[in-house]
């Protein structure tokens, strides 16, 4: 499928990660996709060694959604891409074409998973720089100001002349992005986030 495509050349297809440690150096590919259930070697360590080895040459984890501890694992050895098996042929190849040209690449549903996890350590923690991660838009944190102000979505929909189900969006992916569930979290967040330090008022509604 990979060689019908004008633009995209396989230069090997090798069964374990000690034939692909030797013919990477020479043939010096662009991208190395690697099988996460290798079954003669560790898919982790193959990954680093291949990068090691060709510095120039991106790598693609290619297997079942992982955990958020083994992305974090699989970053630092040096993977730029990660694609499901039940992926489409399309999203295949834009991975391997996204990656080639220097883009990172993760799953949707992985995307949205740690975007919520990187939200809920910060506050777990107090990592205001974790939190940063997270990027609200402009209008998102104009709308955050106006919940914790107390007004409801029509009130802010006239206070930013938008319409009500914009506003609607906006408190969606606000709470997604964050990895909370209600508007009363997204206030009490805001009154966190202004609140002086040593500040320990609980705020209730």
């Amino acid at each position: 499928m990979l060689n019908a495509q004008d633009d995209l050349t396989v230069v090997a297809a090798l069964a374990d990660g000690e034939e692909a440690l030797r013919r990477v150096p020479a043939a010096k590919p662009d991208v190395v996709l690697v099988d996460q259930a290798l079954r003669n070697g560790d898919a982790l360590q193959l990954a680093q060694t291949v990068r090691q080895a060709s510095p120039k040459t991106k790598v693609i984890l290619m297997g079942l959604l992982p955990i958020h501890e083994d992305v974090v694992q699989y970053v630092q050895a040096g993977v730029s891409g990660f694609v499901l098996k039940a992926a489409t042929l399309d999203d295949f190849l834009h991975a391997i074409r996204s990656v080639a040209q220097g883009a990172n690449i993760l799953p949707p549903p992985l995307t949205v998973s740690l975007f919520s996890q990187i939200a809920g350590l910060a506050v777990l923690r107090g990592e205001d720089q974790a939190l940063k991660a997270v990027q609200l838009t402009k209008r998102e944190r104009e709308v955050v100001d106006l919940i914790a102000a107390g007004m409801s979505n029509k009130e802010i929909a006239q206070r930013l002349n938008i319409a009500t189900y914009t506003v609607k969006s906006h408190v969606h992916n606000i709470l997604e992005k964050l990895a909370l569930h209600s508007r009363l979290q997204i206030a009490a967040h805001a009154h966190k986030k202004t609140a002086p330090k040593g500040d320990r008022r609980r705020f209730v509604r």
